[in-house]
């Protein structure tokens, strides 16, 4: 059994670990409130921007044919991954979800759906060959995952721990809509964390581009209001149905030109939305770990000082049957 002093130790080592656990969950869910704030001030408009322009889309496919940014003609032989993660650990989790999200997500292989799995975790066709995967990280944790599995980096940008602007997602959107129109991606994936509630967190791997005009999003506009597919779907028909029934459109100078604008503008409001959401899904996901710990720490207090009593109980049991044994053996 340890001596008091060392249990003595280890309890004030938990205390003081305790106090820092302490701390950065208060921190954690000062920037959790702000970050739900913005993400809930945007995303109405994140969701309607995509609503709109798919719809505009629609209509002027119909007299000028298929867009660039909306062919779904291509064979998928190369896909760009925009992989949002955190600069800093301790939130549980988060980035090895997202991540493990990203390399094996069933959309990244085309064709048949059935696949196995390589070494780094990209979908292999069964009789086939995988597509290419390359990924433009935002975040530390990203770049170090990149550093230990050896998946393909195509760039790295910095990602602000506050997200203001949407000035600060532009760099990456014009880069990877360089890209798609120059072939050097068949299709672009956004991988992100949704942010459900403070205690959960949904990782999701999203087509950007080629923007998808025949499937609405299930998805879209639903997240803290349950996930379920059917109630996802009434929720988009019905705001299909409110904003954009019997509208007409006039196009000035032409449809072509209108999308040319439109379209990059609402990849860069999702590549925003998508960097608020995971803000706040790690800001949730790091005061709960916090939490979490403190609360572990409290445990552990409790158990070492059960075991400090039954150590200092034993000692003196022991003290006491030395004075005995001593004092009968004087008597002898």
């Amino acid at each position: 059994m340890a001596s008091t002093r060392d249990i003595t130790r280890r309890i004030k080592s938990v205390k003081n670990t305790k106090k820092v656990t302490k701390a950065m969950e208060l921190v954690s869910a000062a920037k959790m409130r702000k970050a739900v704030e913005a993400v809930l001030k945007t995303r109405s408009y994140a969701n309607l921007s995509w609503l709109t322009v798919i719809n505009l889309a629609k209509i002027a496919q119909k007299d000028n044919g298929l867009h660039e940014l909306l062919n779904q003609r291509r064979e998928v032989k190369k896909i760009g991954i925009i992989l949002i993660t955190s600069n800093r650990g301790l939130c549980g989790g988060f980035n090895a979800n997202i991540i493990n999200k990203a390399v094996n997500d069933p959309a990244l292989t085309p064709g048949d759906p059935a696949v196995l799995r390589d070494g780094a975790g990209l979908s292999l066709l069964r009789g086939g060959e995988k597509p290419e995967v390359e990924f433009v990280i935002l975040g530390k944790k990203g770049a170090a995952a990149h550093r230990r599995f050896g998946f393909n980096l195509a760039a790295e940008f910095a990602k602000p721990d506050v997200v203001t602007q949407v000035a600060e997602v532009l760099p990456v959107a014009k880069m990877i809509i360089k890209d798609y129109l120059a072939g050097k991606y068949d299709k672009i994936m956004l991988a992100y964390t949704d942010f459900v509630s403070t205690i959960k967190q949904a990782p999701r791997v999203k087509q950007l581009l080629p923007i998808n005009l025949s499937e609405a999003d299930e998805r879209l506009g639903t997240v803290g209001k349950g996930d379920e597919a059917g109630k996802a779907k009434e929720i988009i028909a019905q705001k299909q149905e409110k904003y954009f029934a019997g509208q007409e459109y006039i196009f000035e100078p032409n449809p072509r030109e209108v999308l040319n604008e439109m379209i990059p503008r609402l990849l860069e409001i999702q590549m925003f939305q998508a960097l608020l959401e995971s803000n706040a899904s790690e800001h949730s996901a790091r005061m709960v770990a916090m939490r979490n710990a403190s609360d572990a720490a409290d445990d552990m207090v409790d158990d070492l000082t059960l075991y400090y009593n039954k150590a200092r109980q034993a000692n003196i049991t022991r003290e006491i049957a030395e004075v005995v044994g001593g004092a009968q053996a004087l008597q002898r």
